[in-house]
């Protein structure tokens, strides 16, 4: 690998990126990240990688995971079934234990160890942590599933102003205390308003928002959120890709300037997304 570029063209590259850096010094950035782009093992270590490359250019990152495919298989292995209504998972109170476990515990952990052992400083907290999610049942139906009423992003900015990389998981809570499972995405987008994110990026395994769903070369590299409503009217944004484009649409009336969703199997995609003028995926931008 090493001589595939001489020490001349990698100087280059670094100067082209000076205009970005610049950009995006001590500005928040948050990554959502989680689901099926986290199954690769070496490509989480690279998604790491690069995290912790741009907060140590000065990049104030913030990371929100999930972790649907880790709580299915834990769910399996205790021989209990996941049972879904209108498509989401339905939550009782042992289930969210297990989800409170999962996310809180090990996928959080192992986040945050990468990390650190990839030479950043990250700390991991819950949307339980300093109230940071709170939520009330969003369908009786769905047991303790959580529809967000309040985000207090103080914890998280405490970790920014001392020098960490907070990694969050996607449980709430009520008055009460009890515990939700909360949509990662929709975390991510509701934490990146709070925050006046400059930028949210949502990683998943697709290569964005396409004209065409089983042609990747007909990517929309860009819309307003105009153009996101009438793409769902004509049925061209469908299926799955309608929760997470809603969740760029609030992020940004939340006060998020851009919203990307992108290819988290590509390599290395969130430095060609930001430190690059080429881009990855489709950008989401107010109108």
């Amino acid at each position: 690998m090493n001589n595939v570029f001489s020490n001349a063209e990698r100087a280059e590259v670094l100067t082209q990126a000076l205009p970005y850096i610049k950009q995006y010094n001590g500005k928040i950035v948050v990554v959502k990240y989680g689901g099926n782009a986290m199954i690769n093992e070496q490509l989480k270590m690279q998604v790491m990688e690069d995290i912790v490359l741009l907060w140590l250019i000065g990049v104030k990152i913030v990371l929100v995971h999930g972790g649907g495919p880790e709580i299915s298989e834990l769910m399996e292995k205790l021989g209990k079934k996941a049972v879904f209504v209108d498509g989401l998972r339905v939550t009782d109170k042992e289930t969210v234990d297990i989800v409170q476990m999962v996310l809180a515990g090990k996928v959080n952990k192992t986040l945050v160890n990468l990390l650190e052992t990839k030479g950043g400083k990250a700390m991991g907290i819950s949307g339980m942590d300093g109230r940071l999610i709170e939520a009330v049942m969003k369908d009786e139906r769905l047991g303790y599933v959580g529809k967000i009423v309040n985000v207090n992003v103080d914890p998280v900015n405490d970790l920014l102003e001392k020098g960490y990389i907070p990694v969050i998981s996607t449980i709430g809570c009520d008055a009460e205390g009890n515990a939700y499972n909360i949509n990662g995405d929709t975390a991510a987008a509701y934490v990146a308003g709070a925050l006046g994110a400059e930028r949210l990026i949502m990683m998943t395994d697709i290569a964005g928002v396409l004209k065409d769903k089983d042609d990747p070369s007909t990517l929309i590299p860009e819309m307003t959120v105009s153009e996101a409503a009438k793409l769902q009217e004509e049925g061209i944004i469908s299926g799955g890709m309608i929760p997470k484009v809603d969740c760029c649409v609030e992020a940004i009336s939340k006060g998020v300037k851009k919203v990307i969703i992108m290819d988290g199997r590509v390599p290395h995609s969130i430095l060609m997304e930001i430190l690059t003028d080429e881009g990855a995926g489709t950008m989401v931008i107010g109108d």
